[in-house]
């Protein structure tokens, strides 16, 4: 399986980074983009273009993920106040039947 080509987007986007932040992306580069770029199949533009992708492919999935983790911290936090609530409300009843009991003695 070939590494699909850079869209026209990426390309763009590459072309506006700085040095250093051109440095900074060729650094994370790992696989096979990184090798087709060291065989020179890839120029630097085009390899930049498509880690800018992938990037922006591996942050969408984190923030996926980060979003389903934080609806379930959500979902255990409500649970969590409902029992808190019901263990409040037996107390109070139970001191209420207690008060009874003992206003009857």
């Amino acid at each position: 399986m070939g590494i699909k080509p850079a869209s026209e987007e990426y390309l763009e986007k590459a072309q506006k980074l700085t040095e250093e932040e051109s440095e900074r992306l060729l650094s994370r580069m790992r696989g096979k983009p990184a090798r087709k770029l060291e065989d020179n199949k890839l120029t630097t533009l085009e390899a930049l273009a498509i880690q800018l992708e992938l990037d922006d492919e591996l942050l969408s999935e984190w923030r996926k993920n980060m979003y389903a983790i934080r609806e379930k911290e959500e979902k255990k936090a409500k649970e969590k106040e409902e029992k808190a609530k019901e263990k409040a409300a037996k107390a109070k009843e139970q001191e209420v039947k207690d008060k009874e009991v003992k206003d009857k003695v």
